[in-house]
This record gives structure tokens, sequence and C-alpha cells, in this order.
């Protein structure tokens, strides 16, 4: 009982529902708060980061070639390559400094 998957699973579509459910039933009117509607816009985008950083620095074999794919991928994106150009780039960079370290 103390294990029991099925109340992990429970609780996690419980929780899951609630986070979709209770924003359409207590929120009715268009939201006009400028600082509220600019954190609900930026969301998203801290999730995925939040979700991604970790995973490029430590999915590699040393940490310093995560670092530098991620500074490479940046710096693609700063000079406006797409996100597969960006994706290649940053393959590339850890499949050269994996081979050479």
């Amino acid at each position: 009982m103390k294990n029991n998957p099925y109340i992990y699973i429970a609780i996690m579509s419980a929780v899951t529902l609630a986070i979709r459910i209770l924003p359409l039933t207590l929120i009715r009117k268009q939201i006009k708060n400028r600082f509220i509607r600019s954190f609900l816009y930026y969301v998203p985008y801290i999730t995925l980061s939040v979700m991604t950083f970790p995973a490029i620095i430590h999915t590699t074999k040393s940490p310093w070639v995560g670092s530098a794919a991620l500074v490479l991928g940046i710096i693609g994106a700063w000079f406006k390559a797409g996100l597969f150009p960006v994706a290649i780039l940053c393959c590339i960079t850890v499949f050269i400094l994996e081979f050479f370290i």
C-alpha cells in the first residue's frame, strides 16, 4: 500500500487536471493586469529553459562539452540562424569535442 503506483498516478492526474481546470473556472474575464499578462506569456519559455539547460550540460561526457555547445547554440541563435541549423551546430560541436576529449 505504501508504494502503490495507482495512488501516485491518481495524485498526478488530480494535480494536472487542477492546473488546467481551475483557471478556466475561476477566471471568467480577460486579464488586464500587464504584470500578470507578461508573466503568463513567459511561463512556457521559462519552463522549457529550466528543463532543457541542465540536460544540455549533463548529457555529454563532460559538462564543458555541453557548455561549449550551449554557447555556440546561443551565438548561432543570436545571428538569426533557424532552429535546425542551431541544432546541427550544437550536435556537430558535441561530436567533435567528445571525439577529441
